[in-house]
């Protein structure tokens, strides 16, 4: 077996060089042309996460640890400052926060939020069930039909649609007019700016959040296990509630957390439909944003709220995570 001969020369072993280095770039080239779309797929996202939620968490969150300061502008102190020429303070202040516990306004807002949101993410899942499921079992046509009718409300503003529901639910509206001529009341009802519009606002606004996820998970359904347990003998009240009622699980979920998390800091619903009880973190915000700037305790009210959110969905995510790898393992 014979050696491969050295470079006779310098410019030899140069042109070596650069020809391994060209091969090299040449590969490499090709590597990413080959997985730039899955590396713009995942960079895309997160860029987006970073520069519209993240960044703007950290602001929020640096503003709660200042101090309220109207005599500046903007109306917060700065957290680092220099102390001496050559020493650099850094403040941070948990008082916000402290007050969020010790105030029972602050405390009676987050469960009153808790309580709106809650309350309507439920009844809006027992309304869009059966639509989804309706939707789904639709020939294509008439689904589509129906669909369209579910997202028809987004093409008009939130705002208005509130409006609009001031004037059925307001004492001279169309709801008590109805209800007044078809004899089923003798005085109007007071619903306007009640918890009840509340709740009915939130609910028809964020209705079709909830419609949409379950109607894409109830057409994945084989619903040839329903006629299969109808074969042997399963009524269909059984059959719904051990088939279909489990396998839509995850549309229930999905759902739920698109009605339930928005509805947390709804604003403009509880400010133009509530009453004056209907003091929600939303409007907490505004008000100390915007009446009493004090742009420290609304951050740390956001923050707070975020938090509230936030981690009960990671504790579920990880309890699913682990439920389902001791599945795996089975």
């Amino acid at each position: 077996m014979t050696r491969p001969a050295a470079p006779s020369s310098a410019w030899q072993l140069l042109h070596q060089v650069f020809n391994d280095l060209f091969r090299f770039i040449g590969a490499l080239g090709r590597e990413l042309r080959a997985t730039r779309g899955r590396y713009f797929v995942i960079v895309v996202p997160v860029l987006w996460l970073v520069l519209f939620f993240l960044v703007p968490f950290l602001i929020v969150l640096k503003i709660s640890y200042a101090v309220s300061d109207p005599s500046v502008r903007p109306p917060y102190s700065a957290l680092v400052s220099f102390a001496t020429q050559d020493t650099l303070a850094i403040t941070l202040s948990l008082r916000n926060y402290l007050m969020l516990l010790a105030d029972p306004l602050y405390v009676g807002a987050f469960l009153r939020s808790l309580l709106f949101a809650g309350v309507s993410t439920g009844v809006a899942l027992l309304i869009g069930y059966p639509i989804a499921y309706g939707i789904a079992r639709a020939r294509p046509f008439p689904r589509l039909v129906l669909l369209t009718l579910v997202i028809l409300p987004f093409w008009t503003s939130s705002l208005l649609r509130s409006y609009a529901l001031i004037g059925i639910l307001k004492t001279n509206g169309v709801l008590n007019q109805a209800l007044q001529g078809l004899g089923i009341i003798d005085a109007p009802l007071e619903i306007l700016h009640t918890n009840l519009a509340v709740y009915i606002g939130i609910v028809y606004n964020y209705l079709p959040f909830m419609i949409l996820p379950l109607t894409a998970n109830l057409m994945k359904l084989d619903f040839t296990l329903l006629e299969a347990a109808a074969d042997l003998g399963a009524r269909p009240a059984s059959a719904f509630l051990k088939i279909t009622l489990p396998l839509s699980l995850p549309g229930m979920i999905a759902g739920s957390l698109l009605v339930f998390i928005p509805a947390v800091g709804e604003f403009v619903i509880p400010d133009l439909l509530g009453g004056p009880d209907a003091l929600t973190i939303g409007r907490v915000i505004w008000t100390e944003f915007f009446n009493n700037r004090d742009w420290p305790l609304a951050s740390a009210v956001a923050v707070a709220m975020l938090a509230l959110i936030t981690i009960p969905m990671l504790v579920f995510e990880y309890v699913q995570n682990r439920e389902n790898a001791a599945g795996a393992k089975r």
